[in-house]
């Protein structure tokens, strides 16, 4: 017979017999049985319309795009890195598209990264079950963390949305599940160490667990091995995180020097010099707006999870993790830091696993089943438990007709639909040649349709990073056009370039309504006030002429479309070829329509009916042998019918430059 024997250190003597994977799986056949559908209930909201909300946002794309760089570009991210944020993240967010060949799989590059998120939700729900299960919670209440984790819609917005915090998320629960080996605790601290590296240079913020691993870890920690496993694990964690400060003394940017970055610069940034986000309680703050944002999706959640979190310091098991929910809460409310949106994603896993342990705790207590080494009475006891088991209840039946709604949203709106219109229009429409101010959502996106990688300029980067502001002498007067998002519209105001080139633009087409509204908007170089001229010019010249062609008596057309022309609502290409056209033959016109987002624009779509097929083909002839400026960009014949498209740029209205 073979046993398994560990010394002190819980480092197993070699020969020791090991168990194999049939003999694992029988043993944990139960917990899987709990774990599996509630993963597979998570795995399915998450990623069930996952294109369609909630609609893309700039950070997406920054994270999507600096991960498309790393495999396409071989570049670490696709504009200078400046050590805002340790990569690891988004090279994690790389690895997996590789892998999968989820950029290939995608007509828009932030859902492949989006799926990205779902595995990452998957991995974390499932360590979420075994962190739950070491703190001594029965399977269920274990399954339960679980769908409380994945089904909250506040977890739904987030975790779905590609946050390098989704990211962090499995490794620091990792780290948790780690330090509360009993066995082989040597090789348990070694890797906890090792995942909250990894969790750290993922997203930064989740050091701030750090003291309460390491209060997890004192405590468990064997005591004659105790000093030697936590220096261990000290050990790891400084050498993983002096490999992100190798990483930019190789590169010669550990310090500030001229005309580079450098890390401490962006230390310096995260940590005082970033604009703060203000009061949680001032209405008009970004930390307000956030924390807003977190209630409006679940205020249920967020206070039954903040109870959990006080009733749990009276309870030693979760009293660290308890304290850490507490102090993550509380650092909310510091007056001067900077509050990011993503924060609570966080708090979420730990917010669920405090919410269904205590209740687990407060039916034990009220069964009469608990070991508590409590000095309370058991009366009172049992009598916290009613009112704790009572209130968890009661949240849960005011959460589920709020979670039914807000879930039946994420699972059929579809927020995202303007974005992607407007990005096939610009792909349609727009000359590849044209350099573009965008949000970063669309940033891969439009270097995959065709436009030159340094033509497509993420509006944050025109007036905060050299290379761009080196391809860009004259700031914003150097591109063609602008797509507005409401990334763009509310966070684009602090640069003067930005704000310059939506004043001075015009909208070619308009897509969605609201916070979900896309404008494409061609820029005039020459001023807005010469571009204003140049608009009453167009509509002067477009009357003039509709007015005139109304009067052909060989246009054929009713009273509505008769006085379209005469509104001058008509491109001026497409009545100057249809003069063309009456001059030779009669021809009828259906009435004009916009083309999708081009409500107000001029209509530049003609439907044309000939008297036969012949006379038809005969006018596409006629259209073909006209001047550039006035040849259609299609025309499509069906038997006597032709329908007539130009190009969204009448050049013949194009104001002159200055």
């Amino acid at each position: 017979m073979s046993a398994s024997i560990t010394n002190t250190t819980g480092i197993p003597v070699r020969g020791a017999a090991r168990s194999t994977s049939p003999s694992w799986v029988r043993r944990h056949a139960v917990s899987l049985a709990w774990l599996l559908p509630v993963l597979a209930v998570a795995v399915l909201v998450q990623s069930w319309n996952m294109s369609g909300t909630p609609q893309r946002i700039d950070d997406e794309g920054t994270y999507t795009a600096q991960a498309w760089a790393i495999t396409n570009l071989g570049e670490l991210t696709h504009y200078t890195y400046w050590y805002d944020h340790p990569p690891l993240g988004w090279i994690q967010i790389a690895a997996y598209t590789s892998v999968t060949g989820a950029f290939a799989r995608y007509p828009f590059a932030v859902e492949a990264a989006r799926e990205s998120m779902v595995f990452f939700a998957a991995v974390s729900g499932a360590l979420l079950f075994v962190l739950a299960r070491r703190l001594g919670a029965g399977r269920p209440t274990a399954a339960a963390a679980v769908l409380l984790f994945a089904l909250s819609p506040l977890a739904v917005q987030y975790h779905r949305t590609v946050y390098i915090d989704n990211v962090a998320t499995p490794w620091l629960l990792a780290a948790f599940v780690l330090v509360l080996s009993r066995k082989q605790q040597l090789a348990g601290f070694a890797a906890a160490a090792a995942c909250l590296g990894v969790a750290v240079l993922s997203k930064e913020t989740y050091l701030l667990a750090l003291p309460f691993l390491i209060w997890l870890a004192v405590r468990r920690a064997d005591r004659s091995t105790r000093r030697y496993t936590l220096s261990v694990a000290g050990a790891v964690l400084t050498v993983i995180g002096g490999g992100y400060l190798l990483l930019a003394a190789v590169k010669g940017e550990l310090l500030p020097g001229a005309g580079r970055v450098s890390l401490f610069q962006g230390i310096t940034y995260q940590l005082g010099s970033r604009a703060a986000s203000g009061s949680v309680f001032d209405t008009g703050s970004l930390a307000h707006q956030a924390a807003a944002q977190w209630w409006a999706l679940d205020p249920v959640f967020i206070v039954l999870g903040t109870a959990a979190a006080l009733v749990g310091l009276f309870l030693r098991r979760v009293r660290p993790i308890a304290a850490m929910l507490v102090f993550l809460l509380v650092f909310m409310f510091r007056p001067n830091g900077y509050l990011p949106v993503p924060y609570v994603i966080m708090l979420i896993p730990f917010a669920a696993l405090l919410v269904a342990w205590t209740a687990e705790r407060a039916v034990l207590v009220i069964a009469g089943w608990s070991r508590s080494r409590s000095r309370l009475p058991g009366g009172v006891r049992r009598t916290l438990g009613v009112v704790w088991a009572a209130a968890t209840v009661t949240a849960l039946a005011v959460a589920a007709p709020l979670w039914t709604g807000q879930l039946r949203g994420f699972l059929s709106s579809d927020l995202d639909q303007p974005m992607q219109q407007a990005e096939r229009w610009v792909g349609d429409n727009v000359p590849k040649s044209s350099r573009l101010l965008v949000d970063d959502a669309m940033w891969v996106d439009l270097v995959r349709d065709g436009f030159a990688r340094d033509n497509v300029v993420w509006y944050y980067k025109l007036d905060t990073d050299a290379a761009v502001e080196r391809q860009s002498p004259n700031g914003w007067k150097d591109s063609d056009y602008v797509i507005t998002t409401d990334s763009m519209r509310t966070g684009g105001n602090s640069s003067r370039d930005v704000a310059d080139a939506i004043r001075n633009s015009t909208t070619v087409a308009v897509f969605g309504t609201g916070d979900q509204q896309v404008d494409v908007r061609r820029i005039h170089a020459e001023g807005e006030a010469a571009a204003e001229q140049a608009i009453t010019r167009a509509t002067d010249q477009r009357k003039t002429l509709g007015t005139e062609l109304a009067q052909n008596p060989s246009l054929a057309a009713d009273a509505g479309t008769l006085s379209q022309f005469r509104a001058g609502q008509v491109d001026s290409r497409a009545m100057i070829a249809l003069g063309q056209v009456l001059a030779d033959q009669r021809v009828r016109v259906d009435r004009f329509t916009p083309l999708p987002g081009e409500t107000g624009q001029p209509f530049r779509r003609v439907t044309l009916h000939a008297a036969d097929p012949a006379d038809a083909s005969r006018i596409a002839d006629t259209l073909d042998a006209m001047s550039e400026t006035y040849r259609p960009a299609t025309v499509e014949r069906s038997g006597d019918t032709l329908t007539v498209t130009y190009a969204p740029i009448d050049p013949t209205t194009a104001p002159t430059t200055a």
